[in-house]
């Protein structure tokens, strides 16, 4: 069964889920090592990286929803529950991110989680209003998840170097690392491929290989390009 619905939305998923949970460290050695000349990025960039960031996410988004493709992450939480139950995506996004807002204040602190709420917030506004602005008249799936994974990595990796994110799985990743000591990567892995699992109730295989796929460009969007060792900027 295909997916024609407006709302989908992306988040790190299956494949080297690793890097997305270590992106989300809250302090590395490097950047605390950082010499004082380094240039820390001025509120104007932080916004614009937020609004860049989501609509790049949001247009990958649009993209994977015309063609029927899926995601992990609470974004693929909050298209199962809206695939069950009708009810709006961005509302759905916005509210099974709760939880997570909680952990991240007390992991990741203040700043990162008002960050991460409004780009949560920014993405559910754009998932439902794009549809709006634009259309395709013909997409290939194999394109799309191509190019939709490359935008919403591209997407991601703005918030990340922003000191942000698109909330959800990474904070509680880091949290079960730092409470019991399991590898966040793991974690993270794991529950992403719940995701992915849970939704052969919705779409058939074809798609689902497709969305691994671009799961697998997204992630190494992140591989490649976000090394803390290499970008220090605060």
């Amino acid at each position: 069964m295909s997916i024609n619905s407006p709302c989908l939305a992306a988040g790190p998923a299956v494949v080297h889920a690793h890097e997305a949970a270590n992106a989300l460290q809250p302090s590395s050695a490097v950047a605390q090592a950082a010499s004082p000349g380094v240039l820390r990025h001025h509120p104007f960039e932080d916004v614009q990286a937020l609004l860049t960031g989501t609509l790049f996410v949001a247009l990958g988004v649009v993209m994977f929803s015309h063609v029927g493709l899926l995601t992990g992450g609470t974004a693929g939480l909050a298209l199962l529950i809206h695939y069950a139950t009708g009810w709006n995506f961005g509302a759905v996004l916005v509210l099974v991110n709760v939880p997570f807002y909680v952990l991240a204040w007390r992991r990741m602190g203040r700043v990162f989680t008002l960050k991460t709420m409004l780009a949560v917030a920014l993405l559910a506004v754009m998932a439902n209003l794009l549809p709006k602005l634009i259309s395709f008249a013909a997409l290939s799936t194999l394109f799309t998840a191509v190019m939709g994974g490359l935008l919403m990595g591209v997407g991601i990796l703005m918030l990340f170097r922003h000191r942000a994110s698109l909330g959800g799985f990474n904070v509680l990743a880091l949290y079960l690392q730092d409470r019991f000591g399991w590898r966040a990567g793991k974690v993270q892995m794991a529950m992403d491929a719940s995701i992915v699992l849970a939704s052969f109730a919705v779409v058939d295989w074809q798609h689902v290989a497709m969305s691994v796929l671009g799961a697998v460009v997204l992630n190494q969007i992140l591989a490649t390009n976000h090394r803390k060792e290499r970008y220090v900027a605060l």
